[in-house]
Parts: C-alpha cells; sequence; structure tokens
C-alpha cells in the first residue's frame, strides 16, 4: 500500500463524500478509491467509513483519523510549498474556531474577499462560542475573548477591546426601577452569556472600589444576539458588548444604566499553538483579522 496515496483517497472521499468523486478528482478508477480505503482499514485495523450502495459516512474513528491526515498532509503541502520561493504562498486547509456574534458582525462579509485574494487556501470557519481545545481538537487558531489573558502555552495575539455597558429596555426600568448602585441589581432580572469572564459575576469599579454582583439568570442563552433580543423585548437587564446594542442605545430601544461605574472590558485575541515558524496560511489570516477588527470595533 502506499500510504501517502491512501491518504490522499480517505481525504477526498471524506471531503467529497463519494467514492467515485474522489476518483475523478485523483484520477483513479472507482476500484483503485476503494481498495486503498480498504488497505488503510485493514493497515490500521479499524473501520472508517460505512458504507452502502446508496450512501457512506465516516465512523467516529474516521472522523478523528480526518482531522490528523488532513493536517500531515497540508503540513506536507506547507513544507514543499517552502522550499520554493515562488510558492511560498498560503495553500492548504485552515481551520478556525471563533464566536459567532463577533464572526457575523465583523469577519464573516469580508471572508469571500479574503478567500479571493487566496485560491489555494481552504478555510473551515467554525462559528461557536464554546472555548475548544485547539490541539485535541485540530484547529490551527481560535479567536477568544479574555477579561484578563489566562495562562497558556497558546500564542496570543491581541485583536481588540470590547467595551460593556448595562442596559435594559425603558420600559423594564419603569415596572422594576433603575439601579442607582451595583448592589441594586440584586433585585433584578438577569440575563446570563454564559462563556467568557462576565458569565456569572459582574464587576464594577469606581473611586478604588470593586463591587461584584453575582449573575442570577431568569435566562441564559450563547448569544449575545439573543441577549440583545432579550433585552429589546424588557425581559431583564444585562452586561453586554457595547458594539452589539450601539445603536438601541442611540435611538432609545435600550437605556444604559451604572455609566459611572467601569465595567469589565473584553479584549479579543487570536490564539494559536506555538511554533518557531508560522505557516503562510495562518500568517495571512493574522493579518486579516487585525485589519478587520481594527476597522469593525476599533483597538
Amino acid at each position: 500500500m502506499d500510504r501517502f496515496t491512501a491518504f490522499r483517497v480517505f481525504r477526498q472521499v471524506a471531503e467529497l463524500g463519494s467514492f467515485a468523486a474522489a476518483g475523478r478528482k485523483l484520477g483513479l478508477s472507482p476500484p483503485a478509491v476503494s481498495k486503498n480505503i480498504a488497505e488503510l482499514e485493514a493497515h490500521l485495523g479499524v473501520r472508517l467509513i460505512h458504507r452502502t450502495t446508496r450512501r457512506m459516512a465516516l465512523t467516529e474513528e474516521g472522523k478523528t483519523y480526518l482531522t490528523h491526515v488532513t493536517r500531515g498532509l497540508d503540513a506536507f503541502i506547507e513544507a514543499e510549498a517552502s522550499l520554493s520561493p515562488a510558492q511560498a504562498g498560503p495553500v492548504g486547509t485552515l481551520r478556525v474556531s471563533a464566536p459567532m456574534t463577533v464572526s457575523l458582525i465583523h469577519l464573516s462579509q469580508a471572508v469571500p474577499g479574503f478567500l479571493a485574494s487566496h485560491p489555494d487556501l481552504t478555510l473551515e470557519l467554525h462559528l461557536d462560542d464554546r472555548r475548544v481545545d485547539i490541539i485535541r481538537e485540530g484547529f490551527d487558531l481560535a479567536i477568544r475573548g479574555y477579561s484578563s489573558l489566562e495562562d497558556s502555552s497558546l500564542v496570543a495575539r491581541r485583536l481588540a477591546v470590547m467595551p460593556h455597558v448595562l442596559c435594559a429596555a425603558p420600559s423594564y426600568f419603569e415596572a422594576h426601577g433603575k439601579p442607582q448602585s451595583p448592589s441594586d441589581l440584586e433585585a433584578l432580572d438577569h440575563i446570563r452569556f454564559p462563556y467568557g469572564g462576565n458569565a456569572d459575576v459582574w464587576e464594577f469599579k469606581k473611586n478604588g472600589v470593586i463591587e461584584r454582583i453575582k449573575v442570577k439568570a431568569r435566562y441564559s442563552v450563547s448569544s449575545s444576539l439573543a441577549i440583545r433580543d432579550a433585552l429589546r423585548a424588557g425581559l431583564g437587564i444585562s452586561l453586554i458588548p457595547l458594539p452589539y446594542v450601539e445603536s438601541d442605545l442611540e435611538e432609545g430601544t435600550l437605556e444604559a444604566v451604572l455609566n459611572d461605574w467601569k465595567t469589565g472590558d473584553v479584549t479579543h485575541y487570536a490564539v494559536y499553538p506555538t511554533r518557531q515558524h508560522l505557516a503562510p496560511k495562518i500568517q495571512v489570516f493574522l493579518d486579516f483579522l487585525v485589519r478587520q477588527f481594527q476597522h469593525g470595533i476599533g483597538g
């Protein structure tokens, strides 16, 4: 068995979802594709693909193996490209994890232009506010928000600071009263974002005084846009990134309170595994992120 060919065949079958399509792309006959997959499974001692006459699907082992095969093949392509200055541009598949709302507002519209500028690059952008394990889950890079940067073996590049604001609908304040101090928040209905540094405690600072309010959520939801909808509907009060509600505050749909208290800002970083020589595909995406965040959020 030519293992390199088998890796390429397996990757194409998995990505295209078809033995025939993989064969056409690689210039192999259907029997040759099937033979490579069968020999690879025999070599590994596991089934990688469930297949019937009508459909195919990766097994759990196949999904795990695909992650490693993809990274290995991309590393091989990058290694060859690095030896030729004329071909040293970004190539291969770039797997990125990013928060849902940040990506939809600041990145998604710009991604087509980024890919048009780098035709040999494939981007897998996974939108998930969950804090992924970059190494274990096979990501090249992740965007994360921190109230304070945690100790980590990962490299972190600062993108932008996102200020937060405490707000609710005017109708909510009319019904429940407007807080005059952080301690007044304990009697109000909180809307909670479950990820990040403000998930369980809201911190306020003024004149050297720090007050921390435990979040008692009537509604917890993993989307800042969903929190904004709940705020507009008068469901409660929340600490939310200012860019997401700036127009609401200007129009009076929402009203900010305790403005004389400083809340915990969140700084967004691009984080990636420590590498002595950064792959071109990661470098160009980092440069893209810096431009987008500077234009969209400010530094």
